[in-house]
């Protein structure tokens, strides 16, 4: 099987578009699907066990709070249209979930002792996230520092349950 390059990069085909779409979709989307949802579990479970069911009132900004009101207020305008998910935190980018961990770090601290590495970390993931996100191709390194987040991801999971979390799907 030939490798699948960028579209982009060479004369028009549609066939070539569906194959780069393919690519993308098989080797690097669902590892950014399962990051994104992963992140929501963990502040979801760490919030909930350190303040309580009331977590999001008390833990994320007013902006934060705000904009996702505003995609879920969207979405409700649209009733044919799926929705992310009944809690708050699914109207939330990375971006969003990144700052909900540093404004609680501390809360995180007892629970994940590198919590500033991780802070960096999801920063790191932006914006290949976003390339892949707003369909565009990744980079080689893009797409190596997602496969590295996505597997230091799940054994940070390992970790965490080993240590007695209970993590929960808000």
């Amino acid at each position: 099987m030939a490798a699948v390059v960028d579209f982009r990069t060479i004369p028009f085909d549609a066939l070539r578009v569906d194959a780069s779409g393919k690519d993308i979709g098989r080797k690097i989307y669902w590892k950014l699907y399962a990051v994104e949802n992963v992140l929501r579990i963990i502040v979801h479970s760490v919030l909930a066990g350190q303040i309580g069911p009331n977590w999001w009132s008390v833990a994320v900004s007013p902006g934060v709070q705000k904009q996702a009101q505003k995609w879920r207020s969207s979405y409700t305008r649209r009733p044919w249209h799926g929705t992310p998910g009944t809690h708050d935190i699914y109207y939330t980018t990375l971006s969003d979930l990144n700052e909900i961990i540093r404004a609680n770090s501390q809360l995180f601290l007892p629970i994940i002792s590198d919590i500033d590495q991780w802070i960096a970390r999801i920063e790191q993931i932006r914006l290949p996230r976003n390339i892949v996100g707003h369909m565009n191709w990744p980079s080689r390194t893009d797409r190596q520092r997602i496969d590295v987040f996505y597997s230091d991801l799940h054994a940070l999971v390992k970790h965490l349950v080993l240590s007695g979390l209970s993590l929960a799907i808000p």
